[in-house]
C-alpha cells in the first residue's frame, strides 16, 4: 500500500555540463561523459542505462558500496563524495545529500513559468494537497508531492520531476527537525506558502508545540516577492503564526478568517457547506467526510485564491477531488463498512476520524494502532486518547500495539475498550465480534501511524469474515 516513489512520466534530460553546474562538483580524472542523462536516482535497485546514480550516505548505510552494482546494471555515471574503484564516470561532490538539493533547486530555477504552493502542518497535509491537485490539474499540468516525499531528500526528488509543461506545483513540506523546512522551502521557492495547523505530530523531536510552531513557520522565509502567506485563523498558535508570516500578503482560513465555511452539513461520506471567500460565497458538495475535511477544503481554497484561481474553478476542483489511498477510504465488504484511514495518524487526526465513524450505520468499531514520534508524551497522549474515545458513542474501541495499555489505563469504560499487544492477538477478537453480531451490519475504522501497517489487520479481517 506504499505510494510509488518513482515517476512513470518521462523526465527532462540532463547534460554532464548541467550536472556539474548544479552540484559544483568535479569530474574524477577529468572523464566527462557524453550524451544526455534520462534521470537521477538514489535507489540502486532501479538503476539502468542512461541513469545517474547518486550515492547517499547515512548513519547506517553508505550507497557508495553499491556503485559496482549499478555499473553491472548499465549505469554510466555516479555522483559520489569520494572516488570509487569502478568503471563509471564519477562526479565528485562534497556532500551527496546537499548535491541532491542543488539538483532539485537547479531544476526549479529552470522552470520560471511555474507557480508553486508549499504547505505544511501537523495534520491534513495530504488531503489538502490532493484537493489542490484536483483544482490545479484541471487547469494545467501540475506536479504534486507523491506519498511521503516531503523531507530534505523527498522534496528535491520531487523537484527533479519538473517538466517545462508544468504550470503549477503543490509541494508538501514535512518537518522532523528544526531547519528542515527552511532548507526545503528554499529549494522550492514558493509563490504561496502556509501552515494548516500546529498539532502534536513529531512532538518528541521538537520538545513541545512551541517548537513545532517555530519549525513549521520556517516555510514563510522563502516566499517570493509579492507572494502570499496562508495562515490558520482558528489555531491555538494563530497569533504566533501570523507574526511569523509578517512581511507578506496574508490570507487566513477557518472560523474568523478570510476563507471559511458556514451551514455545514456532515453526511456519512461527504459534506455540504457554504464557502465564504473575498471573491464571494459558493455552495460546495465535498466528497470527503468529517468536519476536519471542511477545514482542509477552506485551506485549499485560500491557497488557490492566492494564486489567482477563479472561485468557480476552485469549487469545481473541490467537488471532483479524490482522497489519497489510506485516507478515509470507504470500502463496502458484504454488509459491513470498512474505513481505511491507515496512511498515518496523530492525536488530532485520530479524534477527527472517530467523528467520521460516528456518522456511519450499524455497530461502530474503531481499531486504533500506535501513534509514533510523540517522544516522552507517548504514554500520556495514548492515555488521553483512550479516555476521550471511550466517552464517544462508539460500540467498541480496539487498541493494538505497544501503547494499548496506556489507552486502556485512560479509559473510564473498560468494557468498551479492548487492548491487544499485537495484530495477531487482535484478529481473533475482531472475527468473533463480527460472528457474534451476525447478521447486523457493522462499521469499522482502522487507523494508526504508518509504521504500524494497520491496513494489514484490516485486510486480514476482511478475508476471514
Amino acid at each position: 500500500m506504499h505510494t510509488s516513489t518513482t515517476s512513470t512520466v518521462p523526465l527532462e534530460p540532463w547534460t554532464a555540463e548541467q550536472l556539474q553546474q548544479a552540484t559544483h562538483g568535479e569530474w574524477h580524472n577529468a572523464k566527462i561523459p557524453q550524451g544526455e542523462v534520462k534521470r537521477i536516482l538514489t535507489d540502486s535497485r532501479h538503476a539502468e542505462a542512461g541513469d545517474v546514480f547518486l550515492a547517499l550516505k547515512g548513519e547506517r548505510f553508505d550507497a557508495h558500496n553499491f556503485v559496482d552494482q549499478v555499473v553491472a546494471q548499465g549505469c554510466q555515471i555516479a555522483i559520489v563524495e569520494r572516488p570509487v574503484d569502478a568503471e563509471i564516470a564519477q562526479l565528485i561532490v562534497k556532500d551527496t545529500r546537499l548535491a541532491l538539493g542543488h539538483l532539485g533547486a537547479y531544476r526549479r530555477q529552470q522552470n520560471q513559468q511555474l507557480k508553486v504552493i508549499a504547505l505544511t502542518g501537523s495534520s491534513g497535509k495530504t488531503t489538502t494537497k490532493e484537493m489542490l491537485g484536483s483544482i490545479l490539474s484541471h487547469l494545467a499540468p501540475t506536479l504534486i508531492t507523491r506519498g511521503n516525499l516531503n523531507n530534505d531528500l523527498g522534496v528535491p526528488m520531487m523537484l527533479l520531476e519538473l517538466r517545462q509543461d508544468h504550470q503549477f506545483a503543490v509541494m508538501e513540506l514535512g518537518a522532523s527537525h528544526q531547519g528542515e523546512i527552511d532548507y526545503t522551502s528554499n529549494l522550492v521557492q514558493p509563490h504561496v506558502a502556509g501552515i494548516l495547523n500546529i498539532g502534536t505530530a513529531h512532538l518528541g523531536e521538537f520538545g513541545g508545540r512551541e517548537g513545532i510552531c517555530r519549525a513549521k513557520s520556517e516555510i514563510y522565509a522563502h516566499i517570493l516577492d509579492h507572494g502570499t502567506a496562508i495562515v490558520p485563523a482558528y489555531d491555538d498558535f494563530s497569533a504566533t503564526i501570523h507574526l511569523n508570516a509578517q512581511g507578506h500578503q496574508i490570507l487566513s482560513f477557518g472560523e474568523g478568517g478570510d476563507v471559511f465555511a458556514t451551514d455545514i452539513v456532515l453526511h456519512p461520506q461527504s459534506a455540504h457547506f457554504n464557502l465564504h471567500t473575498p471573491q464571494g460565497v459558493r455552495a460546495v458538495n465535498l466528497p470527503f467526510a468529517g468536519a476536519h475535511n471542511v477545514q482542509n477544503a477552506a485551506a485549499a481554497t485560500a491557497f488557490a485564491l492566492a494564486l489567482g484561481i477563479a472561485l468557480d474553478q476552485i469549487v469545481e476542483g473541490l467537488e471532483q477531488a479524490q482522497g489519497a489511498k489510506g485516507r478515509l477510504n470507504f470500502i463496502q465488504h458484504q454488509n459491513h463498512l470498512f474505513i481505511d484511514d491507515t496512511y498515518n495518524a496523530n492525536p488530532t487526526s485520530m479524534r477527527a476520524a472517530a467523528q467520521v465513524l460516528l456518522q456511519q450505520q450499524g455497530l461502530k468499531v474503531m481499531v486504533m494502532g500506535d501513534i509514533g514520534e510523540l517522544g516522552e508524551s507517548s504514554w500520556q497522549e495514548h492515555h488521553d486518547l483512550g479516555r476521550d474515545l471511550v466517552d464517544q458513542p462508539l460500540d467498541h474501541l480496539v487498541v493494538v500495539g505497544e501503547f494499548a495499555a496506556a489507552a486502556q489505563q485512560g479509559a473510564t469504560d473498560s468494557a468498551k475498550l479492548h487492548a491487544f499487544a499485537s495484530q495477531a492477538d487482535a484478529l481473533p477478537f475482531l472475527i468473533n465480534l463480527v460472528q457474534t453480531h451476525q447478521p447486523q451490519s457493522m462499521s469499522f475504522l482502522f487507523k494508526g501511524s504508518r509504521y504500524t501497517h494497520m491496513e494489514t489487520l484490516m485486510a486480514d479481517l476482511m478475508e476471514k469474515i
